[in-house]
C-alpha cells in the first residue's frame, strides 16, 4: 500500500502539470488510505505537497508569461485570510467526536473525509461539464468583488480540507476574470502555492510532521509535474479534464461509501 501511495504521488504531479489542478484533491485520500495518515494531519501534509508542486508549476508559468498578477492579488489576499482563520480557529474547534447514528460513529476524521468526498463529487461534475473558455484577459472593476468572494471561499476549502482548490480556482478565473485557459492555469498555480504554503507554515507548530515521508512524497509529486508539463502541449486540455473528472468522481464515491461504513 505504501508503494501504491508513492506511485499515486506521480499521478498527482502529472495532473497538476497537465491541467493546473485536480490532482491535489487526491492528496488527502492517498495519505489517509494508502499511507495511513490521520485525516486531520493529512490535510496539513496535503498543503505542503500542493504548495510545492504549485510553486514549481508557477515558476514555469512565470517564465512563459502566463500569470496575471492582478488576479493573484485580488484572489490571493482574501484566500490567505480565509486559510488562516479556518486553520487557526475553525479546524481546532471541531470536536473529535461529533455524533453517533446507530452503528455509525462520526468523528472529526470521518466528517472531514465525507466533506472531502462531497467536494470531490462537485469538482468531478465541474470538470466533466467543463465548457468552452473565453479569450479575454481583462479584469474589469465590476468583477473584482467577485474575485474577492471567490478567494474567501476557495481559501476556506484549502484551509479546512488541504486541497489546493485548482479545480475551483480555474473555473472562477475563466468565468469572472475572462482569462484564457493557459493563463488561468498559471495564475491558479501561483495562488495555490501562496495559499497552501501559508496554511501549512502558519499552523505548523500544532502538528508533528514525519518529514522523511512528506519530503519523499513531495519530491515524487514534483517529478510528476515535469512529466505533466512535458505532455501539456500534446494532449487536449478539455478532453483530459473530462477524463480526470470521471476518475475523481469514482474516487469520491468510494470515499463516501467507505466512510459511511458500508464497507468494513
Amino acid at each position: 500500500m505504501e508503494i501504491a501511495g508513492y506511485l499515486a504521488a506521480v499521478l498527482i504531479g502529472v495532473s497538476l502539470g497537465l491541467i493546473g489542478g485536480g490532482g491535489s484533491i487526491l492528496t488527502v485520500p492517498v495519505f489517509v488510505y494508502l499511507l495511513h495518515v490521520h485525516p486531520v494531519l493529512a490535510t496539513t501534509y496535503s498543503l505542503f505537497v500542493v504548495g510545492s508542486c504549485s510553486l514549481v508549476g508557477s515558476v514555469r508559468s512565470y517564465y512563459k508569461k502566463l500569470i496575471d498578477f492582478q488576479v493573484v492579488l485580488y484572489f490571493g489576499l482574501p484566500s490567505l485570510l480565509s486559510v488562516f482563520v479556518v486553520r487557526r480557529f475553525l479546524l481546532p474547534e471541531i470536536p473529535d467526536h461529533l455524533f453517533t447514528l446507530g452503528e455509525l460513529v462520526v468523528d472529526k476524521g470521518v466528517f472531514l473525509m465525507v466533506l472531502f468526498a462531497l467536494l470531490m463529487l462537485a469538482a468531478a461534475i465541474s470538470m466533466i461539464n467543463a465548457g468552452r473558455q473565453s479569450n479575454s484577459s481583462v479584469v474589469h472593476k465590476k468583477r473584482k468583488s467577485g474575485l474577492l468572494v471567490q478567494g474567501l471561499l476557495v481559501g476556506a476549502v484549502t484551509g479546512l480540507l488541504g486541497a489546493g482548490g485548482g479545480f475551483l480556482i480555474i473555473p472562477s478565473l475563466v468565468l469572472i476574470s475572462r482569462l484564457p485557459m493557459k493563463i488561468a492555469v498559471g495564475t491558479s498555480l501561483t495562488i495555490m502555492a501562496i495559499s497552501s504554503f501559508f496554511g501549512f507554515f502558519s499552523t505548523l507548530a500544532h502538528y508533528t510532521i514525519n518529514w522523511s515521508q512528506l519530503l519523499l512524497f513531495t519530491a515524487i509529486a514534483v517529478l510528476g509535474i515535469f512529466v505533466g508539463t512535458a505532455f501539456s502541449d500534446k494532449i487536449p486540455g478539455q478532453a483530459l479534464k473530462k477524463g480526470f473528472g470521471w476518475f475523481v468522481l469514482a474516487i469520491g464515491l468510494f470515499i463516501l461509501v467507505r466512510e459511511l461504513c458500508f464497507f468494513s
